[in-house]
């Protein structure tokens, strides 16, 4: 109960709170309105960066992406292949083939938004090196920390190798199964004797969907853990199952957080919603209010 009181005067002392839009998190009321978001403040003293996975905005264009993104004060995003870069220049998508033209514009649309991109993914990479090189070259270019990538398993002498001399982390995610890496023991089959520049992008709703526990994967990938796809779900499996605003699903995201916390991980967690595709700004920003609630709590104890 306390933490409950002390969560509900953090999120009402930063706007967050309001009468009105009552939501039930892990058996407990909360009451939260989309009236102001001010990013995650408390999350950035921990070294963890929130930001949206653009994917989330997939119905609207990589500048209308980043302006919800920078709308809720959130500084980071995850960009995908193929979104289309703006409503005045729709042929144009995000991608390793961009033109440096375009390279620049995007470097402006982040910049005038205060935005940073921090991630590029899922995209493709494999054994061949030269065409790997390619998309290590992109990410160069952009200034991106991560490339989250699905590759084949005998493509990770190639990527290693890249990753080292790029200085740039390969994050293996998870889409649901039968993908390849839908058990999280995969993930670490392939980790196995490779730098720590190779580790998991943690795609809990996903976990979710295949019926594993993300708070049992996360304890499991520890150490390995480059960064998040992180979701919350109504139910496990994937009949019905679909994403709710974080604290008031079945991942038991409070707790991914306190363990993470406590395995010492910084890094990026990008909200990637896939619900409500038209109108799911003030679910997001649920989402980052209750994520941030938690963090303050983290930071005091």
């Amino acid at each position: 109960m306390k933490k409950t009181v002390a969560r509900r005067h953090f999120l009402k002392s930063t706007g967050v709170l309001a009468a009105g839009f009552a939501l039930a998190a892990a058996g407990r009321s909360r009451l939260w309105a989309a009236q102001a978001f001010n990013g995650a403040p408390h999350a950035e003293q921990i070294g963890w960066k929130l930001g949206c996975q653009t994917y989330s905005f997939n119905r609207f264009t990589f500048t209308e992406a980043v302006a919800k993104t920078a709308s809720l004060g959130l500084r980071y995003i995850e960009f995908y292949p193929g979104q289309k870069l703006s409503k005045e220049k729709p042929d144009i998508l995000t991608n390793v083939d961009m033109t440096p033209e375009t390279h620049n514009e995007v470097k402006k649309i982040l910049a005038d938004a205060g935005v940073s991109a921090v991630s590029y993914g899922v995209c493709q990479l494999g054994k061949n090196e030269a065409q790997s090189r390619k998309t290590f070259e992109f990410a160069k270019e952009m200034g991106l920390e991560v490339l989250v990538a699905e590759p084949p398993k005998d493509a990770f002498d190639t990527l290693d190798k890249l990753c080292q001399e790029y200085k740039i982390k390969l994050a293996i995610h998870n889409h649901p199964s039968p993908s390849l890496y839908w058990n999280y023991k995969t993930v670490l089959e392939v980790c196995q004797g490779r730098s720590q520049w190779i580790g998991a992008c943690a795609d809990t709703g996903h976990w979710m969907r295949s019926g594993i526990s993300p708070l049992e994967a996360v304890q499991a990938l520890k150490g390995r853990i480059i960064s998040f796809h992180l979701k919350d779900r109504n139910k496990y499996g994937k009949q019905g199952s679909y994403d709710v605003p974080w604290g008031t699903g079945k991942a038991d995201i409070e707790g991914i957080l306190r363990e993470v916390k406590q395995q010492g991980f910084k890094g990026l967690f990008a909200v990637e919603y896939e619900n409500n595709w038209m109108n799911s700004l003030p679910e997001i920003g649920h989402c980052a209010g209750y994520f941030d609630g938690v963090a303050a709590e983290l930071t005091a104890e």
